[in-house]
This record gives C-alpha cells, sequence and structure tokens, in this order.
C-alpha cells in the first residue's frame, strides 16, 4: 500500500537567536529564555544510509533556560508547540528540497528567543489507498461520528493499553448534552484533490470549535474546561499524508498520517495538527492525535461519512439460512427451566452498580411473549426487582445469526438487553471471555439502540459498539439480529447493519457462546432512576438461531 523511499537530510546551517522582551512588569517578572539550542536527527541514520531510513522523519530536540514552551516552524506550512521541546516531524514534499526550521522558545510574559537551522530533506512517501479513501478520489466530507462508543477519548500514548482511549470514552452523543448541534457535532471536515493531484483540506466548524482545557485560553475561553469557541484555523489549508513514526503494531495503524497545515485541526483542537489513521473505510476513519501540551497522552476520534453522525447503513446478505434453534414462547406459563437459568439475586450490582435484586417471578411466558418485568419493590434489601436469565450449559454455540423480535420498557432508568457471553466465562472471567451485546437500551436514551462487543483492550466505556435510532422501540416490536462468522460480527435492526467488527482468530469471538435476557436498572450504563417508576416490561416474541 506504501512506497517509501529513501530519505536524506543534512544540516547545513545554524544561525544562532535573537531575543526580544517586553517591558510591561504589571504581569510580574519577565525572563527571556536563554541558552536555546536545537539538534536534528535524521530518524533511521546509519552508515549504509546516512541519510535516513526513508520515512523524511526528523526529531528535534530543542532546550533553553527559562523556556516555558517551544514552537517549531517547519517551513513547509507545518508548525507544532511543544511543552517538552522533542518533536519528530516528516518532510513529505517529494523530491530534495531545503527547508528553514525556525523554534521559538516562549518564555514568561511573552519574551521568546529564536534560532533557526536549514535541513535538506530528499523525501519520496505515498499511500494512494489512504489517499482514494479519504478524497473519495475527489471529495469527502467527514463528520464526528456522534451515535459511536469513543468517538472522542483518551489514553496513554505508549505502553498497555495505547491503541485505545482506556482513560476515557464519550458515550453517545455525550458531548451534546440536551442540544444534539452542539458545535462538536456539527463541524465539517473536507479532503479534496486539486488540479495537482495535492491535499486540500477545508475545515468548516459552523461557528466554533470544541477546544480541550488546555488551549480554551488561546481562543476566549475561561480555561475551566472543554469549551465551544471562536476558532480563526478555518477555510482551506494543505495537508498532506506521511509514514507513521508512533511505533504502533502494524495491525494497530494503517502506519499513515494526516498532516494540516496552517494549524489546522479535524474538529476537537488539542494543540497539534497531525493525526495518525488507525483504521480507514470508504465510510468510517478512526485517527489518533498526541496533543501539544502532553506526549504522554493519546486523543481518539471516530468520523463517519453521514451527516449527523450516524455510520451509513451497509447492505446486508446473510450467510446462515438453516433454523437450528428456536424460542416461540407460544404456551404460556412459567419459563421452561430445561432451557432457561434463572440468575438470583444483585451479585455486588453485577459489575455495574446496578440496583435490581434478581428473582425468579419477574419472568413469565404470557399471551405469547416472554415478559421479563422490573419493578419498584421492596425486594431482600432492594429497592427494585427483575429477572435475568441464561441458556449457559443448556443451549451453546459457536457461529451464526441471532435474531430476537422485542418491544422493549421505557422510563428512566430501565435498562434492558440482550446478549451473549462466552461458555468460559467462570474459567477465564471478563472481558477475556468475550461479550456479544444483541441489543441493549436505557430509558434514558430512548430510542437508541446499542450493538456492542467487550474484549481485552475493548471493554466497559472503551467498549467496541455503535448505537443507531429506532424510533418507537417501546410502543412496538422490533427485530434485533447479529451475525456472527469467523470473518465478522455484524449488528442490526431491522435487517438494517449498524456495526461491524472484523472477527480474527486471536479474538474470544471462536467458541460456544450462550445467551443471556434481563432487564437491569440503573447502574453505571442505565443512569439515574425515574423516582416515580413503577414497572415497565421487555417482551420478547421470539429468538431465533441460524446456522450453516
Amino acid at each position: 500500500m506504501k512506497n517509501i523511499f529513501k530519505t536524506s537530510l543534512a544540516v547545513l546551517s545554524l544561525v544562532f537567536f535573537s531575543a526580544c522582551s517586553n517591558d510591561d512588569y504589571d504581569i510580574g517578572d519577565i525572563t527571556t529564555p536563554s541558552n536555546l539550542s536545537v539538534s536534528a536527527e535524521v530518524v533511521g541514520q546509519t552508515e549504509e544510509m546516512p541519510n535516513g531510513d526513508g520515512s523524511g522523519a526528523v526529531s528535534f530536540s530543542a532546550s533553553a533556560d527559562n523556556a516555558m514552551t517551544y514552537k517549531f516552524i517547519y517551513g513547509d506550512g507545518f508548525e507544532e508547540v511543544s511543552a517538552s521541546g522533542e518533536t519528530t516531524h516528516s518532510f513529505n514534499e517529494n523530491g530534495v528540497n531545503d527547508y528553514t526550521v525556525t523554534v521559538v522558545a516562549s518564555g514568561t510574559g511573552g519574551v521568546s528567543s529564536n534560532m533557526t537551522t536549514t535541513v535538506t530533506v530528499f523525501s519520496d512517501f505515498s499511500d494512494p489507498e489512504t489517499k482514494e479513501l479519504l478524497t473519495g478520489g475527489s471529495s469527502k466530507t467527514w463528520y464526528v461520528a456522534a451515535s459511536q462508543p469513543a468517538h472522542l477519548g483518551v489514553g496513554p500514548s505508549s505502553g498497555e493499553g495505547f491503541t485505545a482511549p482506556i482513560y476515557y470514552a464519550a458515550a453517545p452523543f455525550e458531548k451534546a448534552g440536551a442540544d444534539v448541534s452542539s458545535c462538536f457535532y456539527t463541524d465539517e471536515m473536507t479532503f479534496s484533490l486539486n488540479e495537482n493531484d495535492n491535499i486540500v483540506y477545508n475545515y468548516n466548524n459552523n461557528g466554533q470549535t470544541f477546544v480541550n482545557v488546555a488551549y480554551t485560553g488561546d481562543f476566549g475561553g475561561d480555561g475551566s474546561e472543554d469549551q465551544c469557541l471562536d476558532f480563526s484555523n478555518t477555510g482551506d489549508f494543505s495537508a498532506s499524508l506521511s509514514p507513521s513514526t508512533s511505533g504502533l503494531p502494524e495491525d494497530a495503524t494503517t502506519g499513515t498520517v494526516i498532516n494540516i497545515a496552517g494549524g489546522g485541526t479535524m474538529s476537537y483542537y488539542v494543540g497539534s495538527s497531525s493525526y495518525e489513521v488507525l483504521n480507514i473505510t470508504p465510510t468510517t476513519m478512526d485517527v489518533r492525535v498526541i496533543p501539544g501540551n502532553d506526549p504522554a497522552l493519546a486523543w481518539y476520534l471516530k468520523f463517519t461519512t453521514s451527516q449527523g453522525g450516524e455510520e451509513e447503513p451497509e447492505e446486508f446478505q446473510t450467510e446462515y439460512e438453516n433454523l437450528v434453534w428456536e424460542q416461540d414462547f407460544d404456551t404460556d406459563g412459567p419459563v421452561d427451566s430445561s432451557i432457561w437459568n434463572f440468575e438470583i439475586g444483585n451479585n455486588g450490582g453485577w459489575g455495574n452498580q446496578e440496583s435490581q435484586y434478581y428473582t425468579e417471578d419477574n419472568a413469565i411466558i404470557e399471551n405469547g411473549n416472554l415478559v421479563i418485568t422490573a419493578k419498584a419493590e421492596e425486594t431482600n434489601g432492594f429497592d427494585y426487582s427483575s429477572s435475568r436469565i441464561t441458556t449457559k450449559d443448556n443451549f451453546e454455540f459457536q457461529y451464526g445469526r441471532v435474531e430476537a423480535r422485542a418491544k422493549l420498557p421505557e422510563g428512566a432508568g430501565t435498562w434492558p438487553a440482550i446478549w451473549m457471553l462466552g461458555s468460559d466465562f467462570d474459567e477465564v472471567g471478563w472481558p477475556e471471555t468475550g461479550e456479544i451485546d444483541i441489543m441493549e437500551h436505557v430509558g434514558n436514551q430512548q430510542d437508541i439502540i446499542h450493538g456492542t462487543l467487550h474484549y481485552p483492550g475493548r471493554s466497559g466505556g472503551n467498549a467496541d459498539g455503535s448505537s443507531i435510532e429506532v424510533p418507537g422501540v417501546s410502543d412496538e416490536f422490533h427485530t434485533y439480529t447479529v451475525e456472527w462468522s469467523p470473518e465478522r460480527i455484524l449488528f442490526l435492526v431491522d435487517g438494517e447493519v449498524y456495526h461491524t467488527y472484523a472477527n480474527n482468530p486471536d479474538s474470544p469471538f471462536n467458541k460456544d457462546f450462550f445467551i443471556i435476557l434481563n432487564v437491569a436498572m440503573g447502574g453505571t450504563f442505565g443512569g439515574e432512576i425515574d423516582p416515580a417508576f413503577d414497572e415497565r416490561s421487555m417482551e420478547i416474541d421470539y429468538i431465533r438461531v441460524y446456522q450453516e
């Protein structure tokens, strides 16, 4: 996919700094940075390849007494601010080119010292596949994937968990609050090709940009929290692709970085204009960006080509047509104990701080449906009762299409789920066993359906999933489906695909799983319970499993 040729760099000259000073002492002591030094190291330089390893990357290191930040002006339209003075930049113009790099060390009161160094770079990098997917071969507009879990997140930039936002992951539409037209979710990011086949990036923030708390002061904010602020770096910018120098595993990244000139940003502003592409398809893109003020962190963003932040629906063609197991709940009465096990109790909140106590009394078959009812009633020291049933040890299977036709409860705090766990759960625990959430719904987000996978590295708030709006989930029955094969796991509502996972031999999704049905109350996902809640039910018409 990538053709990376040899890159040469030689430091030709070093011109030491000029300093400026401001005599306004009302703002406190002013100390001009001194003893500024800058070094440049060609990445991958060896005796056989004295001009580098072909990546075009150069590592810079700047230091000065009394400096607070270092600004690198690379001479190719790109610039960057580093608090540590350490940074790596890729020069991407093909051929041999000279660049004058200026480093500005800033101290208190806005005083600064600067130094310039000239570098000569030969670069020839291309990634035609990413270029085609990014621009659509002509022009393509991207939006924040607001409906997806972890569409914004943060994690360590290296070490364990460095390929996922393990410190924080935004829930679907979390940044919108009551207003889904939040500045974060209305950004339009368009990548186009000009007449010379170069990438042009247009950033339309529709008035304001969502700015990280560390940078709000630069745009008139108060520095108290992330804010939507007036942001001057909008319009057209030059953009380029360069090879990644992050050291991420090959299966965690495309190996390509998007660089935006002029301090441009891809929506959420964190003081950097270089975005590593972790994954890109014709309709989705995941990126990772190291903030300008803290190289130990990495911010993660998910984008989609669907305006409004929803993933584009995928045409569905099933691999499985043979019905091998069915529960149609046609006979009224108690739940069939030869198939379904009741799990009793609260079990410490079931790992989610849930508020209900599960009993055998809250599930019954009536009027041709399995009915699981959550009630506001004192039960064994808890304020709510409900039921949770599983097919563990009675019906377990590997691969197939699972369909459930259901009508869901409404009301703040309700949390119905149709889901599966690995049959080795008792031996390996969670999330190692793997979890497939065919359907989850919470009354605090009425009509939003979630389909999610939990596995090592992607669990809890950092789970691998997506969401879809389905009007009337509590008023009428809808069909919730997962299609599970060795190659992929698809999530659907009424035949529409809204999330896809590429299964692989190393995942926990290549063994027997069992089915779980329950209605939880409150907890980390169900949220605050309506004080006026009395009782609500999940009704299931049928569950069917198809295999080859």
